[in-house]
């Protein structure tokens, strides 16, 4: 395992190394780039290098911060909702059941079903 590897754990993702390139910053929060701050946001590839013409140039757009919610809501329905925790997992939460007259169980359990089949089935990738 390489040093790299190690400090930052890049195992199984893909590393590249772009020498000599043009990168633009356009910060938020500092004027210039400090060194070892990370900074949130998109690289993007401006000019695509062709076989003799070796010029990449990049642009880094620092995103704004965001207000994060503890555990953001993913998914709302009528029975459950899903909320995505810390630590990128997903919890479905029963709402409270109104048991009263004309309540079927068999329908409240085909309603649940469905709900987490269209919670999950749009936040869950097939494996």
């Amino acid at each position: 395992m390489s040093k790299l590897s190690k400090k930052a754990n890049l195992d199984g993702w893909n590393n590249d190394t772009h020498l000599s390139v043009n990168l633009k910053t356009i910060l938020h929060t500092d004027r210039k780039m400090k060194v070892c701050k990370d900074y949130p946001g998109v690289l993007r590839l401006d000019v695509e290098c062709e076989e003799f013409h070796y010029d990449e140039h990049f642009t880094f757009i620092e995103t704004l911060p965001w207000n994060k919610k503890r555990n953001p809501r993913v998914f709302n329905g009528k029975y459950i909702s899903v909320t995505r925790q810390e630590d990128g997992s997903l919890r479905p939460n029963f709402k409270p059941m109104h048991v009263g007259k004309g309540f079927c169980v068999g329908k409240y359990v085909v309603g649940v079903a469905n709900e987490l089949c269209m919670a999950l089935g749009g936040l869950v990738e097939k494996g």
